[in-house]
């Protein structure tokens, strides 16, 4: 992403961050006729579940267990799980102006799901700051986890379909709780999906430390021409060594970091909070004179586990 934008964005979650001070037995499978038709059980194991749903399976053959989900089953965000990025209380905004507001038009919770809105609106307003108000007409949202949910390893997943909106620019991703080894880039992020409107071809998913080489730390064979068409589910599995990334519960990128300011698994051995993110894009992902005024990702649910 460019380099703007993702300081910006940066900024937002660090913002935030000074702001912000749920296994049932497998039921028997039917019994089946040994040869001479005498009866004998067969018992078929089937995957347990928890409030997350079906256990995930993890490498060693033992199951994942749920930590963290949201299923957005009411008519609100849920404050005891999320926070609101708002301009007003952080004073952050993105690089083109945007202002991070906590409003219905914004973030939205219905039938189901989550919306998060980018708005170019009609008329100017005042994005309200504790430094500087200033006049924009783009507003932007973001909520994130932070100091109600964080964790360190396991996996992440999300359901989402991303706008189609030229312009936008969206995100499902982690962030640390704390600064323990610095200013960004120092402390890590991992992007789970990120996705640009302009560039309709894939999702991206990144990480991003001190000492990276872009060319390395940011996958490009996860494919995505169906993202802003249908819901996919975004998945990265997180180990003291090594991050896959799995798109649909296909495997498409892993990645073995190598920081240059400490030693591995620095940065990434420390609780992060989960982000989703919608903004307008800048650099050869911003807006162009036909991108529609409105860009929105709806989240079906999010989920962790450990």
């Amino acid at each position: 992403m460019g380099k703007r934008v993702h300081a910006r964005r940066i900024a937002a979650v660090a913002a935030l961050a000074a702001l912000a001070a749920g296994l049932q037995p497998a039921p028997a499978a039917p019994a089946a006729r040994a040869q001479g038709g005498t009866p004998h059980p067969v018992r078929q194991v089937a995957d347990p579940v928890d409030a997350c749903g079906t256990r995930p399976l993890r490498a060693d053959g033992s199951y994942y267990a749920c930590t963290f989900h949201d299923e957005f089953d009411g008519t609100t965000l849920d404050r005891t799980r999320w926070m609101a990025q708002d301009t007003k209380l952080t004073g952050v905004f993105t690089g083109q102006g945007g202002c991070y507001l906590d409003n219905s038009r914004t973030i939205a919770v219905g039938g189901g799901s989550l919306r998060l809105t980018a708005t170019i609106r009609d008329q100017l307003f005042v994005c309200q700051s504790p430094y500087a108000p200033f006049p924009t007409n783009s507003e932007v949202s973001t909520v994130a986890t932070i100091s109600r949910f964080t964790q360190t390893h396991g996996r992440f997943s999300a359901r989402v379909r991303f706008s189609p909106s030229t312009g936008g620019h969206a995100a499902f991703w982690l962030y640390p709780q704390v600064q323990t080894y610095g200013r960004w880039p120092l402390s890590g992020e991992v992007d789970i999906a990120e996705w640009f409107g302009n560039d309709p071809s894939h999702v991206y998913p990144s990480l991003h430390y001190f000492g990276e080489e872009r060319a390395r730390s940011t996958g490009r064979t996860c494919p995505g021409p169906t993202a802003s068409t249908g819901f996919h589910t975004y998945t990265v599995e997180w180990t003291p060594t090594i991050m896959r990334f799995s798109y649909d519960d296909q495997l498409c990128w892993s990645h073995a970091w190598t920081p240059t300011n400490v030693r591995p698994p620095a940065p990434f051995d420390k609780p992060f909070y989960i982000v989703l993110t919608q903004i307008w894009g800048t650099g050869s992902a911003a807006r162009t004179a036909t991108s529609p005024r409105t860009a929105t990702m709806v989240v079906d649910w999010v989920r962790a586990w450990r």
